[in-house]
């Protein structure tokens, strides 16, 4: 059994449940801010750090490739849930 952070049994949810989840995820004004402020803080870091300074602009732009692989991850969630409604409404019986 896997647990979220809220403590809602993932393994067992169903397409459209992880859909609607996602959505919500995508919609929160909050987590949406998050986003933009990491993104901001991360861009003004990376600008502002020396360009000789390998470590640092490298882990800046590892954090940046996970901020969008995680908003890319829940986005997938939501296609794949609309993909899932779409093929269920063309071909009922597969």
């Amino acid at each position: 059994m896997v647990l979220n952070l809220v403590g809602i049994e993932i393994d067992n949810m169903t397409p459209e449940e992880r859909e609607r989840r996602a959505q919500s995820l995508i919609t929160d004004p909050l987590l949406k801010e998050a986003f933009d402020v990491l993104k901001e803080d991360l861009m003004n870091r990376w600008n502002h750090s020396g360009s000789t300074d390998l470590q640092a602009r490298e882990s800046i732009w590892l954090a940046m490739r996970l901020l969008d692989r995680i908003h890319g991850h829940i986005n997938s969630i939501v296609e794949t849930g609309h993909m899932a409604k779409i093929m269920d409404k063309q071909h009922p019986h597969i």
